[in-house]
């Protein structure tokens, strides 16, 4: 994905030279690239994400559109005020992007797991919230955000996640792309929603549930803030059960945001949420094997629908 999304950043940057990328001094292998060819629209502001933060604003509310760039929760928890006093409040054109959303970083540490971002960031006024399921989704979101006014967080996976789209017709922020309809000929369905780099994993189960009888009908939504209210509503008419997948906190993430939506209607639909189950993640390894021990792979999600619909 972050390769997609430089690779994608430069053409837009050829295209407006307003558009600047900020990085806390990281990732040069990755945004070489961009620094080479457009290097009077590339600054790095050193190991001080709140500095970066307060300089994008700065150059923003003078009429650029900045990007910054880093890893884990450094572009968000770290610099948190600056976001909400400096990017948010004045609708600053600042588009925060984490690389490595979730468990990527997995090997280093509860420190640089990024699993209350989403929360974070949904909660302050102002924020758009994009978290893309593949590539092509980082591609269209990256285009998308460069001409959209005001503060943006873009949460993307850090690079070989498997490619789910072939392409995507008319990508609208705040839209859920549909990836399959349920079987008509099952006799249970549900309605199963994922937001991120975890789209993998739900992709597989859906192919899984449907092997054993239970028709699903898959959405990805890239975008969590705003979310699209009118697909959960529909959802919640047609089906029993929606089930919400994330490489996050269940608490104030895209559960949340999908409950929110649930509560304020009429629908009797059971949610079923499978993320992190409100703790911090105090065991060390890659990001597969740290969504296998927290409940997240695509086994997990059959068998917890399995035992919920049985």
């Amino acid at each position: 994905m972050r390769d997609t999304f430089v690779k994608t950043l430069i053409e837009e940057a050829k295209e407006d030279k307003n558009i600047e990328l900020i990085t806390g001094d990281l990732g040069f292998g990755v945004l070489k690239p961009f620094f080479e060819q457009l290097p009077n629209q590339f600054t790095n502001a050193g190991i001080a994400e709140q500095s970066m933060t307060g300089i994008a604003a700065g150059m923003a509310l003078c009429g650029k559109t900045v990007f910054t760039y880093s890893i884990g929760n450094f572009p968000t928890l770290r610099c948190l005020e600056q976001i909400r006093n400096d990017c948010a409040y004045p609708h600053a054109n600042v588009k925060i992007v984490c690389v490595g959303g979730g468990f990527v970083y997995g090997s280093l540490g509860m420190s640089h797991q990024a699993t209350e971002d989403i929360a974070i960031m949904r909660a302050l006024p102002n924020v758009t919230v994009i978290c893309p399921g593949d590539l092509v989704e980082a591609a269209e979101a990256t285009k998308a955000i460069t001409h959209l006014p005001g503060t943006v967080y873009l949460r993307l996976g850090r690079g070989g996640e498997k490619r789910i789209h072939d392409k995507i017709d008319n990508f609208q922020i705040g839209k859920a792309i549909k990836i399959q309809d349920a079987k008509t000929d099952c006799k249970i369905k549900i309605a199963l929603f994922s937001t991120g780099a975890i789209l993998d994993e739900a992709t597989d189960a859906t192919r899984e549930l449907e092997n054993i009888g239970i028709g699903v009908e898959e959405y990805s939504f890239h975008t969590v803030k705003p979310i699209d209210k009118k697909v959960i509503l529909d959802c919640a008419k047609k089906y029993d059960y929606i089930v919400t997948v994330e490489e996050h906190n269940i608490i104030g993430g895209f559960a949340s945001a999908v409950s929110e939506v649930i509560t304020d209607s009429n629908e009797n639909v059971r949610l079923i949420k499978i993320g992190l189950n409100d703790e911090y993640c105090s065991k060390v390894g890659n990001q597969k094997y740290l969504r296998a021990q927290y409940g997240m792979t695509s086994e997990n999600i059959v068998d917890k629908v399995k035992e919920i619909v049985k």
